[in-house]
């Protein structure tokens, strides 16, 4: 009986997925790993319980539950870290339905994620970053790769945080040969703009669905909205998990 789940726990499933693109500006790709995450733990409790997993049925997860599953996908080969952000999509799941539901999900919520050891990040050499750059600009959505370029861009080759470059609104285009930033502390300093970041930002801005507009923010999330920093940190992430980058 392993892998059974119930119509409505798919339905729940399914509209926990479409609000997170919706309200959190989830990408394409974080959507799709927060699928497979999930149907890993959903596949793994019908087995498990042997039964098919209900909404109502996962109202007496606990924390053995939790760490069943921790420990079968560390025997699978699934490493800490990704083990990690897989428990963390699972919790995210858990909170939205047992608000929806009206369930008791403390216990199973408090479980932690296993530890890893951070190690420091290693810069990467022209060849990685030029590979990152194309594997974030062939996203399946032309406009949305155009724009993910056109930050990457503006943050590798003119030394923004990402912070700042998602603070630029419709005025500061067309750039000049040098932007004037305002950091941290209202302290100010002029930073470059290489002609490879104009053009990724013109070309951005020529499919993107809403256009240039002077009084709205210049990089736009999935909805319209100013980019979330999450967004660019996801598909970066993404990009280099692609191609095996540290």
């Amino acid at each position: 009986m392993s892998g059974l789940m119930a119509p409505a726990t798919a339905h729940a499933l399914d509209r926990w997925l479409e609000t997170e693109a919706a309200t959190r500006d989830r990408s394409d790709h974080t959507i799709t790993a927060y699928r497979a995450d999930l149907l890993a733990f959903l596949q793994f409790l019908g087995g498990y319980w042997a039964e098919a997993v209900s909404p109502a049925a996962l109202a007496r997860l606990r924390q053995a539950d939790m760490r069943a599953f921790a420990a079968s996908e560390r025997g699978r080969g699934l490493g800490a870290r990704s083990l990690a952000r897989r428990m963390s999509a699972v919790r995210s799941f858990l909170r939205w339905i047992s608000d929806r539901e009206g369930m008791d999900l403390s216990a199973a919520l408090s479980t932690r994620s296993p530890k890893y050891t951070r190690s420091l990040p290693r810069p990467l050499t022209p060849l990685q970053a030029q590979d990152t750059l194309d594997s974030v600009a062939a996203h399946a959505t032309p406009w949305v790769g155009a724009r993910d370029l056109a930050v990457l861009t503006l943050l590798w080759g003119s030394g923004l945080r990402i912070s700042e470059a998602l603070a630029l609104n419709g005025t500061d285009w067309p750039f000049p040969q040098g932007l004037i930033i305002r950091g941290k502390g209202s302290r100010e300093r002029q930073v470059p703009v290489l002609p490879v970041a104009r053009d990724a930002v013109a070309e951005y801005l020529r499919l993107c669905p809403w256009g240039h507009r002077t009084d709205q923010p210049l990089f736009r999330g999935m909805r319209g909205g100013r980019l979330t920093s999450a967004a660019v940190e996801g598909a970066m992430r993404l990009a280099r998990a692609a191609l095996g980058l540290p």
